[in-house]
Order: structure tokens, then sequence, then C-alpha cells
């Protein structure tokens, strides 16, 4: 932690957004470019996390800052790759990828991800294989184009939040569901994502590390899905 160096904390206005100022002074990125965000509301949350610093600065305590950083010194300058990337979380989505149909599982699978993924398909005008078992099939080319260009649509800093998202899911279809849902529908989207998980807790005992983790991916997600829709504006 280092000591709190500012007293006020303003938002500023720039050709391409808002930018948080401590004292009157720009804050920059980790890679020394500008912090300028597209969205005022964004701006304002990431002022809300310096105004709630006390004596020191906890930089744990900044989340937003860092995605932030992030979105501008990683992604804006290679918004292609970060997509890239991306699409190997729909080739292997959480949500495609079912148990064998004899187990028990299958059938909770099919009864909470089949219409989230029916819904996301038909948003889309895609179509995405599903696999019952652990080997590989690959998704058509022509879904993953479509995935494509919809990423690349994105402003980086949106491309970032989604990014985190599909990263914690494990499911590129659940970001960009949350990203276009309701708010109140993230969590729903998330618990969806964790349901494997959360049928072997319950089958086999919980245990409290476990339970912390889960808790913190859960925040992360959607505090993600908050960076981004903020960004949006």
């Amino acid at each position: 932690m280092i000591r709190r160096f500012y007293k006020d904390v303003t938002l500023g206005t720039a050709p391409s957004g808002w930018q948080v100022l401590l004292d009157g002074r720009g804050v920059k990125t980790v890679g020394g470019a500008p912090q300028i965000v597209p969205a005022e509301a964004l701006a304002e949350a990431l002022a809300a996390e310096w105004r709630q610093q006390g004596e020191k600065i906890d930089p744990r305590s900044l989340p937003l800052r860092d995605m932030a950083d992030y979105a501008i010194d990683m992604v804006a300058p290679d918004p292609e790759g970060v997509a890239e990337g991306l699409l190997s979380y729909a080739e292997t989505d959480t949500l495609c990828y079912r148990a064998d149909p004899d187990e028990p599982l299958h059938a909770h699978q099919q009864t909470v991800w089949e219409p989230l993924l029916a819904a996301f398909e038909a948003d889309h005008g895609i179509t995405l294989t599903r696999v019952s078992g652990v080997l590989h099939r690959p998704q058509p080319h022509a879904a993953l184009a479509v995935l494509r260009e919809r990423l690349l649509s994105l402003d980086p800093f949106v491309l970032a939040g989604v990014e985190a998202m599909a990263k914690l899911a494990a499911s590129l279809v659940t970001a960009l569901a949350a990203l276009d849902a309701r708010e109140d529908e993230a969590l729903a989207l998330w618990q969806a994502a964790c349901l494997e998980e959360e049928w072997q807790a319950d089958l086999w005992g919980r245990d409290w590390e476990a339970e912390e983790r889960r808790a913190r991916r859960e925040a992360d997600f959607l505090r993600a899905c908050a960076f981004a829709r903020l960004a949006r504006g």
C-alpha cells in the first residue's frame, strides 16, 4: 500500500471520453497512457474507487481501474488477437459439453443449458454443436465467423469485460449472453455456467476453500459484466 497522495477526485472530458482527475491531474494506465474511458458512467465508477480510499491506497480495491488499464494497454492495440483468443472458448464452450445421456447430470444440463443456448443461437442466427462426453468436436466455421464479427464490433472496454467473463465461466456464450441480458439476469447466467461444479459439490460435499474460490469468481464475473455494461453507456 502507498499513502494517499491526493485530496480531490473529479472528472474531466477528453475528445474520446472521460478521465478521472486526482487533484486536477489525469490518471494514467500502468503503461503510461491517459486513462480515458468511453462512457461517463464508467468514469464515475472509477472515480468512486479513488474516493473510497483511506489514508493509504489499497491496489486490490481498484479492480475497475485495473480493467480499464488492461482495455487500453492490451486490448485496444490488438482487438483481433483478443477476439481470436475468445473464439477458443466458443470451441469448447461449457454450455455445449454435456454428460453422457445415461447420466443424471445430462438431464439437468439439458433443462438448464438448452434454453439458454437455443436463445443465444436464435439471437445470433447460428447453430452450435452439442457434445456428450469429453471428446472434442469442432464448432461450425459459419458460427465462429459470426461470433468473430460480433466480438470485433465491440469497443475495447466492452471486449475486455467479455474476455474476463468468458475466462471465468469457460464459456463465450455465457459472456455474450450476460452482456446482452437484463442486469438482474447476469447472476443466473453465471450460476448456469457453474452447474456442473455445483452438481459435483452437492454430490461429494462442499469444502469451504472451494466455496470461497467460487464466491470470488462469482464476484469477479459480475464485476466484469458491470464494467462492460458501464463502458457501453
